[in-house]
């Protein structure tokens, strides 16, 4: 970074950021950087740019390779001759050896064509197009070999406009998710691990030791990118008028960058997503009702990075669930007891889920109580008592 700040000052970089967020951007020590919002922030600039001049084993991803010409288009008018470009692989190569590679993931199993790609930058351009499984795993092979090399991930995008890409809300929900308990400032950095497959937040890097393992958290930020700092397309007002005549939502999530906006909904979803968050906020908004348990749900783990969830129902006002992690479930009698000082004496019905693992937790949890139910999740099959009687589906 220090040798592209000399090139900026004499003038020699290829490509300098044109606004306070994109400097922020450059300058941001987060291992994971999602920089986006409005429509015309210069997104796509920004990843092509310290692609090219702070990065040497760069590759940049779009969904398709169609989408790809526009950043192509760009990426030739900031690189000029400094390197050369083979088109039919769509990668430039410097006579240093460093290269700047573009790819695609059309299909969810594209991605392992990308398993062991090694690059210190990572970039990926409209984020809510991907799916979250095909970023994930791909992000694993972000690493370099060069001593004094940084490594990163960028990723832009406006919010987005269907529910698949819903999940990048939820990656980066301390700041883009309004109803976040403990909401993150722009740039600022928080701290991520996985522990026992649950991703969990910090408030700084330190290394976690867990069960004898060190842990080492990654970092993460979110930088707002507006139509504002684009000089070239904010100059005349003539973009900013095009987004203005857009429809509602996409209006407020391309003009104004809100995430919040509702978003469009499958036409072959069943319950729409407006009515889950409704059902959901007067669920919050009611009391616990003074009736006994009405019946009970349990989805049983066995070690393993899964929880284990018991449900209680007490007419029709569902209590939170409660979870318990593999590393406390060591086998099915351990389950069965943390089921009984769950519910302790009850006559109500109890459904376990006993495919796999279950039937483990079922055969010692029948012993305790005569309500138990088995689900066969995985197929959906009916149990019934010994009187026929359909008993739970």
């Amino acid at each position: 970074e220090k040798a592209y700040l000399d090139r900026v000052k004499n003038g020699t970089a290829l490509w300098t950021p044109q606004s306070v967020p994109q400097w922020k951007a450059f300058l941001s020590r987060a291992d994971e950087l999602f920089y986006g919002g409005e429509a015309g922030g210069g997104k796509s600039d920004l990843i092509v740019g310290m692609a090219s001049e702070c990065h040497e084993q760069a590759v940049v991803f779009r969904r398709t390779y169609k989408n790809l010409k526009s950043l192509m288009k760009r990426t030739r008018e900031i690189i000029g001759k400094a390197a050369k470009e083979n088109k039919s692989d769509k990668t430039w190569t410097w006579e240093s050896g460093k290269t700047f590679e573009f790819g695609a993931v059309q299909y969810e199993d594209d991605k392992t064509d990308w398993q062991g790609h090694p690059n210190d930058l990572k970039a990926f351009d409209e984020i809510t197009e991907f799916s979250e499984s095909q970023y994930v795993f791909i992000c694993g092979w972000t690493r370099t070999t060069v001593e004094g090399q940084r490594e990163r991930i960028i990723v832009t995008g406006n919010p987005p406009t269907t529910q698949e890409g819903r999940w990048v809300v939820g990656r980066w929900a301390a700041w883009l998710d309004p109803d976040y308990p403990d909401p993150a400032e722009d740039g600022e950095l928080r701290w991520y691990a996985t522990i026992d497959g649950e991703e969990q937040e910090y408030k700084t890097g330190d290394i976690i030791v867990h069960n004898g393992e060190e842990i080492q958290p990654r970092s993460r930020t979110f930088i707002r990118a507006t139509l504002d700092d684009n000089t070239f397309l904010s100059r005349d007002n003539a973009y900013r008028s095009v987004l203005q005549s857009l429809p509602e939502p996409l209006r407020s999530q391309m003009l104004h960058g809100d995430f919040s906006a509702n978003i469009e909904v499958d036409a072959f979803q069943v319950i729409p997503t407006a009515w889950a968050k409704l059902a959901q906020q007067r669920w919050l908004e009611r009391e616990k009702p003074d009736t006994p348990l009405t019946s009970a749900g349990v989805d049983p783990n066995r070690g393993g990075k899964d929880n284990m969830g018991i449900a209680k129902l007490y007419d029709n006002w569902f209590d939170e669930v409660e979870k318990y992690s593999g590393a406390v479930v060591k086998d099915g009698a351990i389950a069965a007891e943390l089921i009984r000082q769950s519910l302790g004496v009850t006559k109500a019905p109890i459904g376990i889920d006993v495919i796999g693992i279950g039937s483990s937790t079922y055969d010692h949890a029948k012993v305790m109580y005569n309500s138990v139910i088995p689900i066969n999740a995985a197929s959906g099959s009916d149990y019934r008592d010994k009187s026929g009687l359909l008993k739970m589906r």
